[in-house]
């Protein structure tokens, strides 16, 4: 095989390498999330005490998030992610063990440190299967993240079922995560810093064209966050539907979310990230309107917001990576691109809950998701920040390939 051949084969293996590290990654959230209540329980919290609690993982992510450009060039990206995944996976234990709320708030620090730092790792190696690929793959590589989540998930609902210990399910869960997301990082691309190259700074402010591809980010992951916790409390609060069907609207939309994803990539190298982001605009304002209507179908408003919320889901699904993506391709340190756009991001994912709440608690959920359609809007009249600067062709895999080391044995 030509040395073309063996370089086209290894960004092969890469891209499912970093499909599964996503994957690993998307589950550790998805086996947490499981046992919320049981952590609250744990540590004798109110409500807002553990509002208060899960704020710091936002927090933690933002402040390491600059820090991880700077760690993958000290030790190559595949050690670097290596130690950051491994390091994610094992924060999943501390908040189980925690008997109060400042040890808890010390765990979610440490959850949203680690699991910052390993987003932005994992996604600047996704960024560069991307180049090296010449095709979209950001998509396909948050779909498995969110299929991750899905396994994590179900696999939590399983133990909380059976009633086991928190503690239990958290040190084997992490035990297993851990060892796959460690064998798989045997496979990524090691990308070493050229001989010219000066190491990132510490921790910099992201460079604008961040900010402004941020910025769309900001309103697809604001809507995220919004359907994610409110759209079954809309559905009880405001349609007074049933425990369960409420339950199943939140459901809909994760599922959504999760195939959109995965078949985004096809769309995206199809129609590009601009049009792709538009019609997705489309979608979700559609959507939200669907939701803000709702109330006026009679005994159709359930199902008219189940569909709402679907819209929105698939809308918004791959406007993240997209963005992600645009920003790896933006300057010449994607790590640092990545990081400014992945704070405002987890910025909008904190605030946008509790947004929706206050609104709602001055006026009502519909006004509350009126604004998340407002917002939608931006994706419509902003999408163009996402055109791709212009890309290596699948020719161009070979040369490049070789400033990439292959597996160490």
């Amino acid at each position: 095989m030509s040395d073309v051949g063996h370089a086209q084969d290894r960004v092969r293996r890469a891209r499912y390498a970093v499909a599964a590290v996503f994957a690993v990654h998307g589950a550790v959230t998805g086996s947490f999330a499981t046992r919320v209540p049981w952590i609250q329980d744990h540590a004798s919290l109110g409500a807002g005490q553990l509002g208060f609690a899960l704020a710091f993982t936002a927090f933690g992510a933002a402040c390491s998030m600059p820090l991880a450009g700077r760690i993958s060039h000290r030790f190559g990206s595949r050690t670097a992610l290596r130690g950051l995944i491994a390091l994610w996976t094992l924060c999943l234990v501390p908040p189980s063990l925690a008997p109060n709320l400042w040890t808890l708030c010390l765990a979610m620090f440490a959850c949203g440190a680690s699991a910052g730092m390993a987003d932005v790792a994992m996604n600047a190696l996704g960024v560069e299967v991307e180049r090296l690929l010449g095709r979209s793959v950001m998509s396909g590589l948050h779909g498995m993240w969110s299929a991750g989540a899905l396994i994590g998930s179900a696999a939590g609902t399983l133990a909380a079922h059976l009633g086991s210990d928190a503690r239990l399910h958290f040190a084997l869960a992490a035990a297993v995560l851990t060892l796959l997301g460690v064998l798989a990082c045997t496979w990524v691309l090691d990308t070493p810093p050229g001989e010219d190259e000066e190491p990132p700074p510490h921790f910099a402010l992201p460079p604008r064209s961040a900010l402004l591809i941020g910025a769309v980010g900001f309103c697809a992951v604001f809507a995220e966050g919004a359907s994610l916790d409110w759209s079954a409390v809309f559905l009880r609060d405001r349609l007074n539907s049933s425990a369960g069907l409420a339950a199943a609207s939140t459901t809909g939309f994760v599922l959504t979310m999760a195939v959109a994803r995965i078949a985004g990539d096809a769309v995206v190298d199809r129609f590009g990230a601009v049009r792709t982001v538009r019609a997705g605009g489309v979608c979700a304002v559609l959507g939200g309107l669907l939701v803000a209507a709702s109330a006026q179908f009679a005994t159709w408003g359930e199902a008219v917001a189940m569909g709402g919320f679907a819209l929105m889901g698939l809308g918004i699904a791959v406007v993240v990576p997209l963005c992600f993506a645009a920003a790896g391709h933006s300057g010449p340190n994607p790590s640092q691109a990545i990081a400014g756009v992945a704070t405002i991001t987890y910025t909008s994912g904190l605030i946008a809950p509790s947004l929706i709440g206050g609104v709602a608690q001055a006026t009502s959920l519909v006004v509350s998701f009126c604004l998340v359609t407002a917002l939608s809007t931006g994706l419509i009249l902003f999408a163009n920040v996402l055109r791709p600067t212009p890309r290596p062709t699948h020719t161009e895999v070979g040369p490049r390939a070789g400033a990439v080391r292959g597996p160490r044995g």
